[in-house]
């Protein structure tokens, strides 16, 4: 077991904007808060996060708030265990209490270590398959795909896919799907059948256009989950952790949102009639907006039509209206849709000055 990193213990006085800083840092899904002495008070985990956002919580409150809202959850005290717990003991006890780490405490109630299940069960192959949505012809982006498709553009010295791509696998998924329409052989060229990028890849040639959900269509019904994401989403998201979120809400779909602000350049006069009631001076409005991954029970597959344009908003749609869970996953790591060319520079930007 290693060294307890001295950035996952928070104090209460720890905001809840820092935290989103002390988890994307560490990359840990967790957080220990802790006393004066390093007793340990109550964990903050991503799925907790990313709650508190959706609830439009305020950001620069303590992480007491966040603790507050667990007390009524299935769990409330941390699950722990004494340090010097053998390996298969942990293992049963995150089996038994469907958590993904264990806070190992000393006679005191003081953190000594933190064990993830990732390190007992390591380089575990994650039951998800993905679909990188590669078809489009990014017409916005011309003329920088007037000869290769938006995914195959350069991003720091190498095409943008090959950066999903290499996402993927770091995170344990091995199988990816393919979806092509325009200039399908630059994709196929650059990575053959997935071999030298560590994965196996599988291409569905679109012969028209179908959309962001209408390649579904055309694929056998896996018997795993399916990840998709757009060919042009440069992003930070664990998707370690959305899979842990979609089971937990235990969504048929869940899909990635952003917090959107959108601010009006102007005061805002809300009116009764012919009298002014209220005055509104450059007010702000925040939205989730639909950040372009998705992750798909197989169950959803029967509502994809066959060889039919379908969007996932389509999909979206259809199972709300059929009363299915539609779970949201709040981004609070580092993303970028690359779709004007402003997206395009400021990808290089981010890049060159270390964000990703």
């Amino acid at each position: 077991m290693k060294k307890l990193e001295k950035q996952l213990c928070v104090s209460c006085n720890h905001t809840i904007q820092g935290c989103i800083l002390a988890l994307n840092e560490t990359a840990k899904g967790i957080l220990l808060v802790v006393d004066d002495e390093q007793r340990l008070l109550g964990t903050i985990t991503d799925g907790d996060i990313r709650r508190a956002i959706l609830a439009r919580a305020n950001l620069e409150a303590p992480v007491t708030e966040l603790l507050a809202r667990k007390a009524g959850s299935p769990y409330p005290e941390p699950v722990t265990a004494p340090i010097g717990t053998d390996r298969s003991a942990l293992l049963q006890l995150m089996q038994e209490r469907s958590v993904r780490h264990v806070p190992l405490l000393d006679g005191a109630g003081r953190v000594v270590d933190l064990v993830a299940l990732d390190e007992l069960l390591p380089n575990q192959e994650l039951p998800v398959q993905a679909m990188i949505m590669a078809g489009g012809f990014g017409k916005r982006l011309h003329p920088l795909t007037e000869e290769v498709p938006k995914p195959m553009l350069s991003v720091g010295g190498r095409p943008l896919m090959e950066r999903i791509v290499e996402q993927l696998r770091k995170a344990g998924i091995q199988q990816i799907n393919i979806t092509t329409h325009y200039k399908p052989e630059n994709i196929a060229a650059h990575f053959g059948d997935g071999s030298n990028f560590g994965v196996k890849l599988n291409y569905v040639t679109e012969d028209r256009p179908l959309g962001t959900a209408g390649a579904l269509g055309l694929m056998e019904k896996p018997d795993k989950l399916l990840l998709v994401i757009n060919g042009d989403i440069l992003t930070r998201m664990n998707f370690r952790a959305m899979l842990a979120y979609h089971r937990e809400h235990k969504a048929d779909l869940t899909v990635a949102v952003r917090k959107y602000d959108l601010k009006v350049p102007y005061g805002v006069i809300e009116s009764d009639g012919a009298f002014v009631r209220e005055l509104a001076e450059k007010p702000s409005h925040s939205f989730f907006v639909n950040a372009g991954i998705y992750l798909l029970e197989p169950s959803v597959y029967h509502y994809v039509p066959n060889g039919q344009r379908f969007d996932m908003t389509d999909l979206i749609q259809r199972l709300l209206e059929e009363q299915r869970p539609v779970a949201s996953f709040p981004i609070v790591e580092y993303w970028l849709d690359i779709g004007q060319p402003e997206d395009y520079e400021r990808a290089q930007e981010d890049i060159k000055n270390g964000r990703l």
